[in-house]
């Protein structure tokens, strides 16, 4: 049995456009060409494709995915990182779980909620010492007072709004399009717009040197792990960084 590319595309999640660029550099091949000219992937294209993406998701670039795939030696170091990422976020969300099951527990037994035991793993101020050597410490309490002041559903419509222009980024940067084309300027577009949107920023300051700014966290995200993963790798994190280049070369 096998799957045309557009069937491979939905139950992946992903792009038919995605799935071509991936077999344009050898990292999954069709299993066969049929006479229309689409691509057909059997049960074992299927299950490299699950390697792919659960690499990616680790934050790995196409490079690197490759040379895991192909049985490089230092498959264990590309992922050594990326591990430790996970079990710190498996460990935060553990606590999450368990502090609102705490207070579930209270709530519906009639008790005292412990204020101390309802936040745990919530700390949104991991970053402040960073932020502030920086931006400067007004910089981080005006986006902390934004932060602070949102209800839950705005909260959790910026964090999807961030997610899905983390997985735009991804795709854009995996289908090949060029760093300067419409559609990464187009995405070079709404990263600007939503830089925008949190206070405290140079984008979100009046007078604020905006195109200096969009610069030197692109040269950030390609320079830090931590960011880079936001956008599959260093790969990835490379033609975001092209992408807002020319985008603030030409509009900012």
């Amino acid at each position: 049995m096998d799957w045309s590319i557009q069937e491979v595309a939905r139950l992946a999640g992903t792009t038919s456009r995605t799935l071509r660029h991936y077999d344009d550099i050898g990292l999954l091949e069709p299993a066969r060409i049929g006479s229309n000219g689409y691509r057909y992937y059997d049960r074992a294209a299927l299950v490299r494709l699950q390697r792919i993406l659960l690499l990616r998701e680790l934050g790995l670039g196409l490079p690197a995915i490759a040379e895991v795939l192909d049985g490089q030696r230092d498959e264990s170091r590309a992922l050594a990182g990326h591990l430790e990422w996970l079990r710190q976020e498996q460990d935060r969300l553990a606590r999450q779980v368990a502090s609102v099951e705490r207070t579930i527990e209270a709530l519906e037994g009639g008790e005292q909620i412990m204020a101390k035991d309802m936040f745990d793993g919530f700390d949104h101020t991991q970053y402040r010492d960073e932020v502030e050597q920086r931006w400067g410490a007004e910089a981080y309490a005006q986006g902390d007072r934004w932060w602070r002041g949102l209800r839950d559903d705005e909260r959790q419509a910026w964090k999807e709004r961030t997610a899905a222009l983390g997985r735009d980024w991804i795709a854009a940067a995996e289908s090949g399009v060029a760093p300067d084309g419409e559609e990464a300027q187009e995405l070079a577009r709404r990263h600007v717009a939503w830089l925008t949107g949190v206070p405290g920023t140079p984008a979100a300051t009046p007078g604020g040197d905006v195109r200096a700014y969009v610069l030197g966290l692109g040269e950030m995200y390609v320079a830090d792990p931590r960011f880079a993963a936001n956008y599959g790798g260093e790969q990835g994190a490379t033609f975001v960084r092209d992408a807002l280049r020319a985008y603030a070369e030409a509009n900012l």
